[in-house]
């Protein structure tokens, strides 16, 4: 029960974060998914912390951290599915340069994003 809990809690904190972000760039949504691309590369910051903090870590100490911020938090705030109508949305709009740097700016961004934050969780958060 305490995991469905951790998960409860991380996922709706995520989703709160979420939101945030899409009102913080709602003004630039008509242009250019934002909001969304934006999210996604925290998510995978995120995500790579965690991932390069862990490494230090017993498995069995890690799993409670796991559940609240890879599962819950990160599920919540990063959202596939949208990106994924975004791209749609785009695209039937006959917008295919903005939705092909859409989903090429997102998989480059996101992989650095994560790359990255697990060189920051090594590096910089002590074991």
């Amino acid at each position: 029960m305490k995991h469905i809990v951790l998960i409860f809690i991380g996922g709706g904190l995520g989703s709160l974060a979420r939101y945030g972000v899409g009102k913080a760039f709602s003004t630039w949504s008509s242009i250019f998914p934002f909001g969304t691309l934006t999210a996604n590369i925290l998510a995978c910051l995120i995500l790579g912390i965690f991932t390069g903090w862990s490494t230090f870590r017993s498995p069995d100490a890690v799993l409670t951290y796991r559940l609240f911020i890879v599962v819950g938090f990160c599920g919540g705030f990063s959202t596939f599915s949208t990106f994924s109508n975004d791209t749609v949305q785009l695209m039937a709009s006959n917008r295919w340069t903005e939705a092909i740097i859409n989903i090429f700016g997102s998989l480059i961004l996101c992989l650095g994003a994560t790359v990255l934050g697990m060189w920051l969780g090594k590096q910089f958060i002590p074991a």
